[in-house]
């Protein structure tokens, strides 16, 4: 009879333990800040981000350089989605978006320590951390990738491997975390919605002093140095165009109306931009060009980027003519004049564009769209906090990546011999070349 009762008590017990965690199964759901529909918006986003760089940036730079450096510089696309992905996985998430460091962040998230299937991001609090923490790692990527345009056709390998690794954690990291990871920046009120400085202004500005360090191309300024393929370029375009939904739509991270504002800002300016850089040539040449038109969409896509999460859908187009106007000076007018050889012109389209977007986030700005009023609002003093950000980008990526390549060059010859150079670089860094 005792055994009997014994059992029966067992059973008893783990019937309530059933019932009480049955029960609590619902009340946990319901009390899950993660939201379905964001969770597949930002999936889908993701995806669109990283298509940019593979095969969106890969063919859009392959297109631009000689047939013999075709393959090289989609290695350097690729190579960046490797590399970057482990780094962000490891350590680059926790030091960006982990802690309340002014500086750098913790390292908390190392190797996605403590990172559970439930858990979220207090900067995405409807989508789980894990997919905010791959969503962001797609920005790292392309920014890294995005360096090399300036560097191309000259480059060695083995150097631009460590220069990524570097570059990523010296410059991306701090930089992302002191304006999208709660910084000294983010602190003092400057506004960055997509990367305006934290993807191009930094790309840009690193590209152009690598472009100085390592010099001129062989042939530059008396050879055909023009593209091997436009209609790759014209292709990669499209998957940038495109991908920059999720860039920019994306970083509202969540399935709102501030997404599709930002969605409509950014084709606009995209529309705005290429419309401008042709009307320009057409002006000034007789021909509006491809690689004209191309360049003005890419302006406007980046110039809009910093912007468009607080703007009306009609301050993208004026931004993105602006865009056309400024970064066609910059890649023509300016890079004579200065006779810097920017391979691909990753300063003059991301760079510049990143530089005016960014302050141009800072006169058209919306508190309705994006809780930030700019000088149309009048709130002179956000231009004000725009210009110090800018400032504080533009020294702290210059110095820091002309450091990294005297630190490369030590180990690593930064750049191929001039045989290899004019034999290129398909063949000389990776044994392989187009038919």
């Amino acid at each position: 009879m005792g055994a009997l009762l014994l059992r029966g008590a067992r059973c008893a017990a783990l019937i309530g333990l059933a019932t009480i965690t049955c029960a609590s199964t619902p009340a946990f759901a319901a009390t899950s800040s993660v939201d379905g529909a964001d969770t597949a918006w930002m999936i889908v986003a993701t995806a669109l981000v990283l298509m940019m760089t593979i095969p969106g940036l890969a063919l859009f730079y392959s297109g631009m350089v000689r047939k013999k450096n075709v393959l090289a510089t989609m290695a350097q696309s690729l190579a960046a989605v490797m590399i970057i992905s482990i780094l962000w996985a490891t350590f680059g998430y926790s030091l960006v978006f982990t802690g309340d460091g002014p500086w750098v962040g913790a390292l908390d998230r190392i190797f996605l320590a403590g990172m559970s299937m439930d858990s979220v991001h207090p900067a995405a609090k409807t989508i789980p951390e894990a997919l905010f923490m791959l969503y962001q790692m797609t920005f790292a990527i392309i920014t890294v990738a995005l360096v090399a345009g300036s560097v191309a056709d000259r480059m060695r390998f083995s150097a631009y491997l460590l220069f990524s690794i570097a570059w990523f954690v010296l410059v991306y990291v701090p930089l992302a975390h002191w304006i999208w990871g709660g910084g000294f920046l983010a602190s003092m009120g400057v506004v960055d919605f997509a990367g305006g400085l934290v993807v191009h202004l930094s790309a840009g500005v690193s590209g152009l002093v690598a472009a100085r360090v390592l010099g001129q191309r062989q042939g530059y300024g008396y050879e055909n140095l023009s593209p091997f393929d436009l209609s790759l370029a014209v292709m990669g375009t499209g998957l940038l165009w495109v991908g920059w939904f999720g860039f920019n739509g994306g970083s509202a991270l969540a399935a709102d109306s501030r997404a599709v504002m930002a969605i409509i800002a950014t084709h606009l300016a995209a529309c705005a931009g290429a419309l401008t850089w042709g009307a320009i040539e057409w002006s000034a040449r007789r021909k509006p060009s491809v690689l004209g038109m191309i360049s003005g969409a890419v302006a406007g896509l980046g110039t809009i980027t910093p912007a468009s999460g607080f703007v009306a859908p009609w301050h993208g187009v004026i931004i993105g003519v602006i865009a056309g106007a400024v970064c066609y000076w910059a890649c023509t007018w300016l890079k004579q004049r200065f006779k810097y050889d920017d391979s691909l012109d990753v300063f003059g389209v991301h760079g510049v564009g990143g530089l005016t977007g960014t302050l141009l986030a800072g006169v058209f700005a919306t508190a309705s769209i994006g809780g930030v009023s700019g000088v149309i609002e009048d709130h002179a003093e956000q231009l004000l906090v725009q210009f110090y950000g800018v400032a504080v980008t533009l020294t702290w990526c210059s110095g820091v990546t002309y450091v990294i390549l005297k630190l490369v060059s030590v180990f690593v010859p930064l750049r191929v011999s001039r045989e290899h150079e004019l034999e290129g670089l398909d063949i000389s860094q990776h044994g392989e070349a187009l038919q």
